[in-house]
């Protein structure tokens, strides 16, 4: 029905005057965007009924809840792929997160399909990861055995439990199911979510490049000359060239796509980096210490569950959460420095004071 009125109301300029600022919002959503945009009024909705905002759509409601959020917060403490990086120009978490919203906004917007919605997507789904990245996440799927940890899941998990005292965010379903689905395996049901699945793979490559090469692991001259042959000479180039060609071959489609070439090249570069970078004894030269270390943190909180936070308690008091499941949120939601400050809080003697 609001559907319907808001149509009405586009064609009636005496009614655009009375309508609130969202609904007008929603109104240019309906006349400008694609048919096979995500529009605000088609929102699948929300697990508990909120107030419609006067000001923001659905969202930019969700985008808002998840940028003030503290696991958004936390990220820029969190390792991308270089362990405690002693430069300032490395990655983290937070700045990768920003660049695949950076790119996943330009793709939307050219396509006309909804850019609040891809934002949203984009800030959100990386909450889930653990300190240190990948190491963190592969660490707790082995000792938490229980949940099978996967860092996808525990992002929904943060917006639909862990945040807000075990309230939540209470996002949409549409957001939701983005953030879920943003891996390779993933398949999101709107094209918002389909176009950050895409521009998460073109940012951690490219930028991964510009860490190693700052780094001294690659130089430009490394990458393969196949790849540079489609994809152009530098990141610039490259991040250009794959962002044109998803755009080209998704417009007026009802899938996000690249061409097979692009998208080959694409691959194969993501393959290098695999055997260069990713695996790369230089770049992953304190791993085994950060696996030990995050394996001793977890087992000794699961001994002394008593001592992590209350939020994380109340979730074994009032939702009946095992304790496994618990401690396993409370190591991820740690950053690298705090999970470095409690392993040498618990584990390292301290200096003897004159009191």
């Amino acid at each position: 029905m609001v559907k319907y009125e808001i149509l009405n109301c586009i064609l009636c300029k005496e009614r655009w005057n009375f309508m609130n600022i969202r609904q007008q919002q929603e109104a240019f959503e309906m006349k400008w965007l694609s048919r096979f945009a995500a529009k605000s009024v088609d929102s699948e909705g929300r697990d508990r009924e909120d107030s419609p905002c006067d000001m923001r759509t659905v969202y930019q409601r969700d985008r808002d809840r998840i940028l003030h959020s503290k696991a958004f917060r936390r990220l820029k403490h969190k390792t991308q792929v270089f362990l405690a990086p002693e430069g300032d120009h490395y990655r983290t978490r937070l700045t990768h997160t920003l660049e695949v919203s950076q790119i996943a906004r330009t793709i939307a917007k050219s396509l006309r399909l909804n850019e609040d919605l891809t934002e949203a997507i984009a800030l959100g789904h990386d909450l889930g990861h653990t300190p240190f990245g990948h190491i963190g996440e592969e660490v707790l799927r082995k000792v938490c055995q229980e949940i099978s940890f996967c860092h996808s899941e525990q992002s929904v998990r943060i917006v639909e439990i862990l945040e807000k005292e075990g309230r939540g965010l209470n996002l949409t379903r549409e957001v939701r199911d983005g953030i879920r689905n943003h891996q390779m395996s993933g398949s999101p049901k709107t094209l918002e979510g389909q176009i950050v699945r895409l521009s998460d793979k073109i940012a951690y490559i490219n930028h991964d490049i510009d860490d190693a090469i700052r780094g001294g692991i690659l130089t430009e001259t490394d990458i393969p000359v196949e790849c540079k042959k489609i994809l152009g000479n530098s990141v610039q180039d490259r991040l250009d060239t794959l962002i044109h060609d998803v755009i080209k071959q998704s417009e007026g489609r009802p899938e996000i796509g690249m061409s097979k070439e692009v998208q080959e090249a694409m691959m194969d570069l993501r393959a290098f980096m695999f055997q260069n970078v990713y695996l790369n004894p230089k770049a992953k030269g304190e791993e085994e210490k950060v696996k030990r270390m995050l394996k001793e943190l977890y087992y000794y909180y699961f001994e002394h569950v008593n001592e992590i936070s209350e939020e994380y308690k109340k979730l074994m008091e009032e939702r009946k959460e095992s304790k496994e499941r618990v401690v396993c949120d409370y190591i991820a939601g740690m950053t690298d420095r705090y999970s470095v400050m409690k392993f040498k809080e618990i584990f390292l003697p301290n200096s003897w004071k004159i009191v």
